[in-house]
C-alpha cells in the first residue's frame, strides 16, 4: 500500500532526508549503482559526499551556485550530495542544450566554479563546451580532486559517516536544492530554483501515490539536469530505500535493454522515445521482469503499450504529467489504475486551478500549487521571481475527472486559430500517429493570409501523406481544420536531450523551407 501523505514529513533539509532514510532502510543497505557494477550502501554515499564535498568546500564558497557537468552515475549522485553536505547550491549544466544556451545559464546563475569529468568530456568530445563555460568560470575535474584526498580527508569522512548530523552544514527546508534549467522545448531556458523541501516533498509525495518497494531497482537512464532524471531517477529511491541504478546515456538502445536484465530492475524511468526503441531492440526476457516503466516528458504512444503489453508479460506503461518547477512530479498513472490516454491521478498535496480559454471549448488553463512547486525563476540580478500567490501555470490545457485524473488537450501555445476557430496542434499531431505509429512527427502552426494561420507536419515518414490524414480524420470524426494541409518530410525529427520535441528547431525548419520555396 502507497504510504499516507503528510506535509510535515517532508519539510527537511535534502541531506537531513539522506541521513533519516539511512536511519530507516540500514546503513548497509546498497543504494547506489551504475555501469561500473561497485555498489554504495547509505553510509558509502555519506562518506563520500563528506570527502568530495570537503574538497569541494575549499575552493568554494557557502550559498555558491556550483556548476555540476556530469552524465547520470554514481559520480553524479556523490557530488550532487557532496555539496549539499556543505551547503553549496549544485546547479545542472544540461550539456545538449548547445554552447549558447549553457553561457546563458552559466552566467543567470553565476556559476563560478564548474564540475566536470576528464573521462565525460574526452568519451563525450565536449571540449567545446568545455572552452565556453571556461570563458567566464574555472573549470575542476573531479578525477583531480579525488587525487588530492588524502589520509585526513578520509579519516574526516569516517568520522562524519558515524555521525553526519554533527559534520553537515546546516540548511533550512526552504534553501535552494538545486538549480535546474527548463527544457527549451517551446523558447529560451529559464533557470528554475527548487528548494530543499520542494525536492524532498515531491518524492514523498509520489511514495503516497504509489506503493513503493524499498528490495526494488530503479533503473535510471536520463540526465541529471533533466528534473525528471534528478527527482524521479535519484532523489525518489535513495530517500524511499530503493537502490538507484545510473547509466550516463538513453541513447544506447543496444546496450540497455540487458543491463535492466542484469541488473534486476524494477522501475524504469525514461520517455516515449527510449522505451519504444528499448522495446524493439530487447529480447524477450529483458524487460519482462519489471514492475511497470514510467514515462514523462512526451506523450506515450498506443504502439507503446502494445508493445510492452504483447512482448513483455503486459509490463505497464505508466504515463505522467510534471514540469521542472513542480519539482517535477503532478499527476502520474498507478500500475493498478493505469488509464492510457492520461497523464495520471494528481499527486497528494496540490491544489488546482483550471481557467477558461477563449475559444477552446473543453478543459483549460492548468495551474497548480503546493509544496513542490519551485522557489522561483532566477532573476538576471540574482534574485528569485516566486510564483503569485504560490501557483504555477503550467500553461498547459487539461480537463480533469472527479477523481483528479488529468488528461491533457494541448498547451495554450499550442493551439492556432483557423479560418476563426481555435485547433490543438497536439489533436493534429495524434492523426500523424495513428496513421503512422512507428514514426515520428511535430506540427506547428504558421501564419496563413487567408485563413489566418495553417498547419505544418514535419515528419520522418518518407511516405506521408494529406490523402490518409483526411481519411482517418473523418473515421473518428475530427474536424478537417485539425488535419495539416503541409507536409515537411525530414531525416529525423529534431529532440531536446530530455527526449522531448525541439519545437524551437521544428518552427526554424519550417520557416527555412518556407523562405526556400
Amino acid at each position: 500500500m502507497p504510504v499516507a501523505f503528510d506535509v510535515r514529513n517532508g519539510q527537511k533539509a535534502l541531506f537531513d532526508a539522506l541521513i533519516d532514510a539511512r536511519d530507516k532502510y540500514g546503513a548497509k543497505k546498497p543504494i547506489l549503482e551504475d555501469q561500473d557494477r561497485n555498489p554504495l550502501t547509505y553510509t558509502d554515499l555519506i562518506r563520500a559526499s563528506f570527502a568530495l564535498g570537503r574538497k569541494i568546500a575549499a575552493i568554494t564558497e557557502p550559498g555558491e551556485h556550483v556548476g555540476v557537468l556530469l552524465p547520470s552515475g554514481a559520480g553524479s549522485v556523490v557530488t550532487f550530495f557532496a555539496l549539499h553536505a556543505f551547503g553549496r547550491v549544485p546547479t545542472m549544466l544540461n550539456f545538449t542544450a548547445g554552447l549558447r544556451n549553457i553561457k546563458a545559464a552559466c552566467r543567470l546563475a553565476r556559476v563560478r566554479r564548474v564540475l566536470t569529468a576528464h573521462k565525460f568530456i574526452e568519451l563525450g568530445k565536449l571540449h567545446d563546451i568545455v572552452d565556453a563555460v571556461g570563458e567566464t568560470a574555472e573549470v575542476t575535474y573531479l578525477e583531480d580532486v579525488r587525487a588530492t584526498i588524502g589520509l585526513k580527508d578520509k579519516l574526516f569522512a569516517a568520522a562524519a559517516g558515524f555521525f553526519p548530523r554533527r559534520f553537515r552544514a546546516h540548511a533550512k527546508p526552504s534553501d535552494p536544492g538545486v538549480v535546474l534549467f527548463t527544457s527549451g522545448s517551446f523558447g529560451a531556458p529559464r533557470g528554475v530554483v527548487l528548494s530543499q523541501e520542494n525536492l524532498v516533498q515531491n518524492a514523498m509525495q509520489v511514495a503516497a501515490h504509489i506503493a513503493l518497494n524499498p528490495d526494488w531497482v530503479m533503473f535510471n537512464p536520463l540526465p541529471v539536469f533533466h528534473c525528471f532524471g534528478l527527482t524521479g531517477g535519484v532523489i525518489l529511491p535513495i530517500l524511499t530505500g530503493m537502490k538507484a541504478f545510473q547509466y550516463p546515456s538513453p541513447l544506447h538502445t543496444k546496450q540497455i535493454p540487458p543491463l535492466i536484465k542484469d541488473s534486476k530492475a524494477s522501475i524504469l524511468l525514461a520517455t516515449d522515445t527510449f522505451v519504444n526503441q528499448y522495446a524493439r531492440a530487447a529480447e524477450t526476457d529483458e524487460l519482462s521482469g519489471l514492475e511497470f516503466i514510467v514515462c514523462g516528458a512526451e506523450k506515450v504512444r498506443d504502439e507503446t503499450h502494445a508493445l510492452l503489453r504483447e512482448r513483455f508479460n503486459g509490463v505497464p506503461v505508466l504515463e505522467g504529467y510534471g514540469a521542472t518547477e513542480a519539482s517535477p512530479v503532478i499527476a502520474v498513472n498507478k500500475p493498478l489504475d493505469n488509464r492510457p490516454g492520461t497523464v495520471g491521478g494528481l499527486l497528494p498535496g496540490q491544489e488546482v486551478r483550471i481557467e477558461p480559454v477563449e475559444g477552446i471549448a473543453e478543459g483549460g488553463r492548468f495551474f497548480v500549487r503546493g509544496p513542490n512547486i519551485m522557489s522561483g525563476y532566477l532573476r538576471e540580478d540574482g534574485g528569485v521571481d516566486a510564483p503569485e500567490g504560490g501557483w504555477h501555470d503550467t500553461g498547459d490545457v487539461i480537463t480533469m475527472t472527479d477523481d483528479q485524473w488529468i488528461t491533457i488537450k494541448g498547451r495554450v501555445k499550442r493551439f492556432a486559430k483557423i479560418g476563426g476557430e481555435m485547433v490543438s496542434l497536439t489533436a493534429a499531431e495524434d492523426l500523424a500517429s495513428a496513421v503512422w505509429p512507428d514514426g515520428r512527427h511535430a506540427v506547428i502552426s504558421m501564419p496563413d493570409k487567408k485563413k489566418g494561420e495553417k498547419l505544418i507536419l514535419v515528419t520522418d515518414r518518407p511516405d506521408a501523406d494529406v490523402a490518409p490524414l483526411v481519411a482517418h480524420a473523418q473515421t473518428i470524426g475530427a474536424p478537417e481544420l485539425a488535419v495539416p494541409r503541409k507536409i515537411l518530410k525530414v531525416q529525423e525529427v529534431p529532440v531536446l536531450g530530455s527526449g522531448k520535441t525541439d519545437y524551437v528547431a521544428i518552427q526554424r525548419m519550417a520557416e527555412t523551407d518556407t523562405r526556400a520555396a
